[in-house]
């Protein structure tokens, strides 16, 4: 018995109705436990490639009375001018109006370890371009603990209110993603974990002793056909 106490757990599927945060993206219809989440990050547009930067809107205003919302700016680029950063804060605007309790942006973009230092300029200068009230999140990458440069972390701090760390690619869980977070308290602001619907996972033990672990988010998956229509059912 002792011995079987000891053992590690087994991973298993994430399932999204035993959380509390989640990440809403485009095309996705919100389960009904939804609204009642603490957090939600929903995507509101996006800063494409090609062309002159400019920010893409991608749905239409949210209508959350409780919790947290986030504002995610999926961005393939980060030369954006002054014309994004307007374009980005009348949808704030106009989600606040509507009555959504948003708490901040998200910016969603996977730069390289490697080229921290430069993503850290970019979100300090835009920091200084939202209104005090407003919060900055980023999305991380699992590397950012294991081979980040502490200086380029280090500037994070005090210009990113929080990062949360992806641990998936597309549906499916990073194979080996609990060896990443031997080093988490690297990262040094506070940081959620995401995970996907449906991806397997296991607890790191690292995460339950990591003072800046502000716990996880869960990204939603379309329902498969034949759930939707019996969800539409009941």
């Amino acid at each position: 018995m002792a011995l079987a106490a000891c053992a590690p757990q087994a991973e298993v599927p994430v399932d999204p109705s035993r959380y509390d945060a989640f990440y809403l993206w485009a095309g996705v219809a919100p389960p009904p436990f939804v609204k009642n989440a603490s957090v939600v990050y929903i995507l509101g547009g996006e800063v494409r490639r090609g062309g002159p930067a400019r920010y893409v809107s991608l749905r239409a205003v949210p209508r959350l009375q409780q919790g947290k919302v986030w504002l995610v700016v999926r961005a393939n680029r980060i030369d954006w001018g002054p014309e994004v950063t307007r374009a980005v804060l009348a949808d704030v605007s106009r989600w606040r109006r509507a009555g959504n309790p948003v708490a901040g942006l998200q910016v969603d973009f996977d730069t390289a370890t490697g080229r921290l230092d430069g993503y850290a300029r970019f979100l300090a200068a835009l920091k200084a371009q939202l209104p005090a009230s407003m919060k900055l999140s980023v999305t991380g990458l699992l590397d950012w603990s294991a081979h980040g440069d502490p200086a380029a972390l280090a500037g994070l701090k005090g210009v990113v209110d929080e990062v949360v760390i992806q641990t998936y690619q597309g549906t499916r869980t990073i194979a080996g993603y609990d060896a990443y977070f031997r080093d988490i308290d690297r990262v040094p602001i506070p940081h959620r974990v995401a995970l996907v619907e449906r991806g397997l996972w296991r607890a790191p033990p690292e995460l339950a002793r990591d003072p800046r672990f502000t716990g996880y988010v869960v990204f939603l998956l379309k329902q498969p056909r034949a759930e939707a229509q019996a969800a539409v059912r009941r």
